[in-house]
């Protein structure tokens, strides 16, 4: 392949540093074709550039051209996308959704509890879901006996250890899930009412599930209610 002569590339490599790295797939695309026409015009007359160079090269820039037009088409398909979900996500406000979480919300009124789940990555033989008040204490422990894999929802009667009833407020609760002495990896949930939606840069579209909750992901919502 032929040179080009080295007062060109000193030109070139003297050029601001602005214009060496391309920032984008135009400048890059200046760029090869600087090069290229470099090589023509200091080729040597006597063993010119073959065409299978001019080729490859001539197809590196239909390379370049390319990815910028597919980057143009992902751009696009990535905001129909992102509309599309902050629609479905404004659909869900008023409404109740299972959510990663661990809290249990009692009511003043009787049977005003919300429900919780969990997942179990396997099978387990024993399954116990334990229930603590807002000051860290077991109020409650309820024996579930063996619970297959995969996400389970359930609900607490309000009833504590001692037969009283569980005052109205926020409870916490956590999994003990085994099969025999081995330990069944668990993940729990919550529900939570979607009080309004957001979108951020970083995750996307996010759920505001009020004070007491922290936002979720669109994709972290198990079940809707």
């Amino acid at each position: 392949m032929n040179t080009i002569d080295s007062n060109v590339l000193n030109q070139i490599n003297q050029a601001p540093k602005s214009e060496q790295i391309a920032s984008d797939s135009e400048s890059m695309r200046n760029n090869f074709m600087t090069l290229l026409v470099t090589q023509l015009r200091n080729q040597d007359p006597l063993n010119p550039m073959e065409n299978n160079e001019m080729t490859s090269q001539l197809a590196q820039i239909n390379t370049v051209s390319g990815i910028e037009s597919l980057n143009t088409t992902m751009q696009n398909i990535n905001g129909q996308i992102e509309a599309g979900q902050a629609m479905q996500a404004s659909a869900m406000i008023g409404r109740a959704v299972l959510v990663p979480g661990q809290r249990i919300m009692v009511g003043a009124e009787a049977n005003d509890i919300t429900p919780f789940g969990f997942e179990l990555n396997s099978p387990a033989e024993s399954v116990k879901v334990n229930i603590f008040n807002e000051s860290g204490m077991l109020v409650r422990q309820m024996d579930l006996g063996s619970v297959g894999s995969g996400t389970q929802t359930f609900t607490w009667d309000g009833q504590m250890n001692d037969g009283n009833t569980a005052p109205a407020g926020a409870y916490r609760f956590a999994i003990e899930a085994n099969n025999g002495e081995q330990a069944v990896t668990s993940e729990t949930f919550n529900y939570a009412q979607v009080i309004a939606v957001s979108n951020s840069a970083e995750d996307g579209v996010r759920l505001d599930l009020g004070g007491i909750f922290e936002p979720v992901r669109l994709q972290d919502v198990r079940q809707i209610i």
